[in-house]
């Protein structure tokens, strides 16, 4: 692995209140130790070695736990958007405007746990020539509404509304780890301007610049009662085993080859 990883854990975690009155998402405990932990224990376990955390609801409180993320086998550093709010696109483009981001890299969510070798998503979106690559589950709608029409390595069609012209073709998810570059982020996102990855990689798939990642191993979150219990269900099952999808399926290469041959 060679990208370093965003992981954007700035938003309110509304759907977990009270609890997240006085403690962040990322710190709740799963199985009695904090998110966070398990997050970029597992990330580390992957071979990524860098990370940007993405902060503001109570952001003190985990740059205070996880620190510079030596204890992970990490490096992390810390963009902090205070109570501005600045959106999920809003908070990677503060991660560029203070130099902490690199050319490429790897995006997932604060409340995340995928259990997926994230070096074959960096591989296939290297071989795609694009600015961004989405990882993509087929879903339909049985863990979450699907939002996605994916075809032939390519995410042709991401878009969280859903538009009913287009929602049978809506099979995949997008299944929350991403690769973007800095440029698609200042291209697409001012300094200071509250914005949305959606709207962002939304963007991006009208455009037919978002590579697609087929993925097999279903995603799990923290960000909901729900979402925690079958989290908590995950890792007992698992007992430490290291059950993980091999990576990408589909052929984002071949797809760029086709494209450029039309």
């Amino acid at each position: 692995m060679t990208l370093q990883c965003a992981i954007l854990a700035g938003g309110l975690g509304t759907r977990m209140l009270p609890a997240t009155e006085t403690v962040p998402k990322a710190l709740l405990p799963v199985l009695g130790t904090p998110f966070v932990d398990w997050q970029l224990d597992l990330l580390a376990s992957r071979g990524v070695r860098r990370v940007v955390c993405c902060v503001g609801h109570l952001g003190n409180l985990l740059v205070e736990h996880v620190g510079d993320g030596s204890r992970h086998g990490l490096e992390v550093r810390w963009a902090d958007e205070g109570p501005r709010r600045l959106g999920t696109a809003g908070a990677l483009r503060l991660a560029v405007d203070l130099g902490l981001l690199d050319e490429a890299f790897l995006v997932l969510y604060g409340d995340s746990y995928l259990p997926i070798d994230p070096g074959p998503v960096e591989e296939a979106w290297r071989r795609s020539g694009l600015p961004a690559l989405m990882t993509v589950l087929r879903n339909e709608d049985r863990w979450d509404r699907s939002n996605c029409v994916y075809r032939d390595g390519r995410v042709v069609l991401y878009d969280k509304r859903r538009p009913v012209e287009r929602r049978e073709e809506m099979a995949w998810i997008d299944y929350g780890l991403s690769v973007l570059t800095r440029a698609s982020i200042i291209h697409s996102v001012a300094s200071g301007a509250v914005a949305d990855l959606a709207d962002v990689q939304r963007a991006l798939s009208m455009s037919g610049r978002l590579a697609g990642c087929e993925v097999h191993q279903r995603f799990y979150e923290a960000g909901s009662p729900a979402g925690l219990r079958e989290l908590e269900e995950h890792l007992r099952g698992t007992a430490g085993d290291d059950v993980t999808d091999p990576g990408c399926s589909g052929d984002a290469a071949g797809a760029q080859a086709r494209a450029d041959r039309t």
